[in-house]
């Protein structure tokens, strides 16, 4: 069977680790995998699964085992229908449950169905609510030998401390140009010739994934990247005051509130490299972020940043996509300068174009 780390590189010395440790017998049974957003967290908690649940894995007496892929564990994994892998997800409240947890320590102390081994993964771990993180805690205070548990976190999104100290944390970095570019490229040569996107488009979304390439194939055979460019003129458009503050907020309706705070928090992000003389993820904004660079304080970045984190966390209560953009856009104004006539009160913001 292939190995991730062929398919994904960047994926490599995680992978490593876990292969070593798998064949030494001497794998934590909690995991955390921090990385961010789209770039394979989840394929690789899945290949872990399929190789800690292999029966005949290949490769083990070298120390760097794979699954061989063709063992009846191997078989109901390709399937999808091991009964020994459970995932758990946020669900419609963007949060892990308590009564989700509740089935995974159900699962978990109860005797494995067809293999030696289960395996749970926690899709968003950092998305626990707070009855549902004191729950998985006793999970974590009694590991049993034949279970392994992996939380996957987004970077930039807390788990708490108390879980984080019972499980043993591996970092999966963003992949370089290359790789990203390669694996994209080769994904998307798996699609219908008219439902293959164009290299420009591959590119884009690329740069508005930040180089995390499942995410950029979501966005490139998505209407992601349509929706964000009206968005971004909008956003233009308002902080230039052609336009006011609820026709913009509509665009960002549109997206959706996660992609809405995702785009908010990647200019926040950018708006901070640029006064530090840094370069913007997203060039397509660097005009008006570069512009906002030249007189706005670092902290005024990061005050954005944190309303951002606010909007999320309301985003649990399924607060109004429209009405957190129009929050977000009006502290985003507030940066434009004003001109100041000679001997006159200011009267107008500044354009940036």
């Amino acid at each position: 069977m292939t190995d991730i780390a062929e398919d994904m590189p960047w994926l490599k010395r995680a992978w490593q680790t876990v292969q070593s440790r798998i064949a030494e017998d001497r794998l934590a049974h909690a995991l955390i995998i921090a990385g961010e957003r789209g770039v394979g967290k989840r394929a690789w908690a899945e290949a872990v699964a399929r190789l800690r649940l292999c029966e005949r894995p290949a490769n083990l007496e070298a120390g760097a085992p794979v699954a061989c892929g063709q063992c009846k564990q191997c078989q109901l994994f390709a399937a999808a229908s091991h009964p020994d892998v459970r995932v758990y997800a946020p669900e419609k409240s963007r949060m892990v449950k308590v009564d989700q947890i509740r089935a995974l320590s159900s699962f978990a102390v109860a005797s494995p169905q067809v293999a030696h081994h289960k395996v749970a993964i926690i899709d968003r771990a950092d998305q626990l609510n707070i009855n549902a993180a004191n729950a998985l805690l006793k999970t974590l205070e009694e590991p049993l030998p034949d279970v392994t548990l992996i939380l996957l976190q987004e970077s930039g999104r807390p788990v708490i401390p108390t879980i984080r100290s019972r499980c043993q944390t591996l970092a999966i970095p963003v992949p370089g140009d290359d790789d990203a570019n390669r694996w994209l490229t080769n994904r998307v040569q798996g699609l219908s010739e008219d439902a293959r996107p164009s290299a420009d488009v591959l590119a884009k979304a690329l740069m508005l994934s930040g180089n995390a390439p499942r995410l950029a194939f979501d966005y490139a055979t998505g209407d992601f990247i349509g929706l964000r460019d009206t968005a971004l003129e909008r956003f233009k458009g308002f902080m230039k005051s052609k336009i006011p503050v609820g026709e913009a907020a509509k665009a960002f309706k549109a997206l959706g509130l996660e992609d809405t705070l995702w785009l908010f928090e990647t200019w926040a992000a950018d708006l901070a490299r640029l006064i530090v003389g840094g370069k913007p993820q997203d060039t397509d904004a660097a005009d008006m972020l570069g512009f906002l660079a030249k007189t706005t304080p670092a902290w005024r970045a990061h005050e954005l940043l944190d309303m951002v984190k606010e909007s999320r966390a309301a985003g649990v209560y399924n607060a109004s996509p429209e009405l957190e953009a129009s929050r977000l856009l009006i502290a985003w104004q507030a940066l434009m300068p004003v001109k100041r006539p000679a001997g006159q009160a200011a009267v107008a913001r500044q354009d940036y174009a």
